[in-house]
Parts: C-alpha cells; sequence; structure tokens
C-alpha cells in the first residue's frame, strides 16, 4: 500500500483535504450473537472470477461470487489507475477477506458463510447508479439467509 508521503503532492493535497464525518459507533439495528450471524462479503474491489465479464470503467452492475471458491481464482479489473494492486496481489484477504472468514467460521466465532458473495466496481461510480444492483444482492442475500454483511469498500 502507498503511503500518503510516497504521493505527488497534489494526490496527497486533495486527500488531506478531505473532511470526514465521524461515524457512529452503537449499531444501526439489533440483531443475534455474532456466533450465531450468517456472513456474506461485499466488496467494491472490481474482483471477478476468471472467465467472468471484466467490469467496465464506471460500471453500475456486480459479480456474484460463490462461498467455495479459492482465493487465487479471482482477478481485479478495478478501473482507478490510482489503485494500487499489490496488497491484493500478495493476499486476496486484504481486499476480501474469504480465508479469514473461513477461519472465524470454524472457530465458531461466526455462525457461517454465505453462499455467495459479491463484487462492484467501485471506482468514478455514481453511487445512485449503484441502487437498482444493490436491490437485487439485498434480495439475493436475504433470501440466503444473510444477516450480516461484511462490507470491504476499495
Amino acid at each position: 500500500m502507498v503511503r500518503l508521503m510516497d504521493l505527488p503532492a497534489y494526490e496527497r493535497e486533495h486527500l488531506l483535504a478531505k473532511s470526514f464525518q465521524p461515524f457512529p459507533t452503537q449499531p444501526w439495528v439489533s440483531g443475534p450473537a455474532l456466533a450465531e450471524r450468517r456472513v456474506a462479503l461485499v466488496t467494491t474491489a472490481g474482483l471477478h472470477r476468471r472467465d467472468d465479464r471484466h467490469f467496465s470503467r464506471r460500471s453500475g452492475d456486480y459479480r456474484v461470487l460463490p462461498g467455495d471458491l479459492e482465493g487465487h481464482e479471482l482477478i481485479m479489473s478495478q478501473g482507478s489507475v490510482n489503485f494500487d494492486r499489490t496488497g491484493f496481489q500478495q493476499d486476496i484477504n486484504v481486499v476480501f477477506p474469504i480465508d479469514r472468514m473461513r477461519e472465524l467460521a470454524r472457530e465458531g466465532v461466526i455462525g457461517s458463510l454465505a453462499d455467495y458473495h459479491y463484487s462492484f466496481m467501485g471506482a468514478g461510480v455514481d453511487p445512485y447508479a449503484l441502487e437498482p444492483a444493490a436491490r437485487q444482492v439485498a434480495a439475493c442475500l436475504r433470501d440466503d439467509g444473510v444477516n450480516t454483511v461484511f462490507l470491504t469498500p476499495v
């Protein structure tokens, strides 16, 4: 991962000028204990299986990632030229922590993993353009009995 001091001055200044609202620490909703939750991964890293259609720039669709796939089966067609893929290339779990979630399920920390996970393209997409796809994914998650999503925004 690139260090802030290694970025060109214009990019560093752009990032440092961003203001973010504090994120509340209280859960938005109540739910079962973690050990009873069914968890799905959702990422905006532009991941997909090798034989899937690549994401296009500003793509508002998604790819379905079967729960039994292995990390080496995934490729990234992230559209941002500013995105450093080094971490992903060294360890898929940086952007899609499937191995860590499997460990948590085996240890009983989480109840189970979903049968399917989902990947979007996060680069340059109007968030409102994602709403139809997000609604489709929400329905799929509900049908799979998922009550917790672990989001990795990239």
